[in-house]
């Protein structure tokens, strides 16, 4: 037998009405008020630490479950009369029933597993008891993980190639220190809410023959609602923590880039894991270099001779000492040269290249001696024109 049918057929032993503490020809009232009553007094917001009342309450959440619906508790009382009468045996180690014989009536595991017979039967009517019916089942609050916390930090340029660990100042969300996270007034008792009976959410048509469950919207989910907010959080049971943590931000990391730090957001409820940090990296900008990709460049300024004639320059590195740049003869200004390897920190491990980018000077003042060489290469040069090409005739001047 499967641990399913197991456990519907140890259902089928329990006596919802002893469990409420009512008749078995209660009224719909009488088990509202005796449920209420119930989940007042053994609710685990109301008695933190104490396991006997909280396992008192999913006990008494799961019989109002059956009996506090109609259709299901003509259901159930079918069911347990029959069982009852010994008209069935449950399949536990061969035992039957009480009043039934080790090999007579029916047996439970097989009225379990008949789901589909015409008409619906007792397959159908023990699927509605047991999980596949269309009324809502109310459980204790589920643990639910914290919220995702988002900030920002700046880094220096340096710090965002070769990675560094922060420390950040954070204001997060964490349970209210007077209300202690139940949203109510200190002092105050709670009350089942009257939106979802104390379920903790509704259930609401989709369409069709579909349903779904939704958040109550009255008391957020906690099943409970205080008449009396807390003063402090205004009844949301968050309130306001100041922490420091430690953040490593990787080698490499690129400006407005988010990282995740896991379980440093928001603390989870009801024993829930907590959310995640994101940081987003601001990277402040540098004074010589620029970043593309995973490589870094440079403007090398360089003189007219050195790039005319060629020449060999020395150039920083972000990430070490300096490098020399090779600049051959007759170099046009805006050229670039690849160093390689002198780049940021890419994901496998490898760093990127350096770009040079050649910016030749124009002196702005010359000296007597300049200005002679240079009127000097101007007339050794004045039979090549550079501009012969804009008036080859090609057109007509605009006209």
């Amino acid at each position: 037998m499967s641990t399913t049918d197991g456990y519907r057929a140890d259902w089928a032993t329990k006596d919802f009405y002893a469990v409420l503490g009512v008749k078995k020809d209660a009224t719909a009232d009488e088990i509202k008020k005796a449920y209420r009553k119930l989940a007042r007094a053994n609710h685990p917001d109301s008695n933190p630490g104490d396991t006997a009342k909280h396992d008192k309450f999913k006990s008494v959440a799961e019989a109002y479950d059956v009996i506090g619906d109609p259709e299901k508790r003509a259901k159930y009382d079918e069911m347990r009369q029959l069982y009852g009468s010994g008209g069935f045996r449950t399949g536990f180690g061969g035992g039957g029933a009480p009043g039934g014989g080790g090999g007579g009536g029916f047996n439970l595991d097989d009225l379990l597993r008949d789901r589909a017979g015409a008409g619906g039967g007792f397959g159908d009517m023990f699927g509605d008891l047991f999980g596949g019916g269309r009324g809502r089942t109310q459980q204790p609050r589920r643990p639910q993980k914290g919220a995702d916390v988002e900030t920002t930090a700046t880094i220096s340029f340096l710090d965002a190639i070769e990675g560094v660990t922060i420390s950040l100042r954070l204001s997060s969300d964490a349970p209210c220190p007077d209300c202690s996270g139940t949203g109510g007034k200190p002092g105050t008792k709670p009350r089942i809410c009257p939106e979802c009976e104390g379920a903790g959410f509704i259930v609401s048509s989709a369409g069709g023959a579909f349903a779904i469950n939704e958040t109550c919207p009255l008391c957020g989910g906690r099943q409970l609602i205080y008449d009396e907010p807390c003063p402090t959080c205004h009844g949301s049971g968050r309130g306001l923590s100041a922490r420091s943590i430690q953040a490593r931000i990787p080698a490499g990391v690129k400006d407005g880039q988010r990282i995740r730090v896991r379980g440093k957001g928001a603390a989870g409820e009801n024993g829930g894991p907590a959310g995640d940090l994101y940081v987003v990296v601001k990277v402040s900008p540098h004074r010589l270099f620029k970043r593309k990709g995973d490589n870094l460049s440079i403007e090398v300024p360089v003189s007219f001779d050195e790039a005319a004639l060629g020449a060999e320059v020395k150039i920083p590195t972000l990430l070490g000492g300096p490098v020399t740049l090779k600049i051959p003869a007759g170099t046009p200004n805006g050229r670039t040269f690849r160093v390689r390897g002198k780049g940021a920190r890419k994901s496998d491990g490898t760093n990127g290249d350096l770009l040079a980018t050649v910016d030749v000077q124009v002196p702005a003042v010359l000296d007597e001696a300049a200005r002679q060489a240079v009127e000097a290469y101007r007339a050794a040069t004045s039979d090549r024109p550079l501009r012969v090409n804009l008036f080859d005739g090609s057109d007509d001047g605009g006209r």
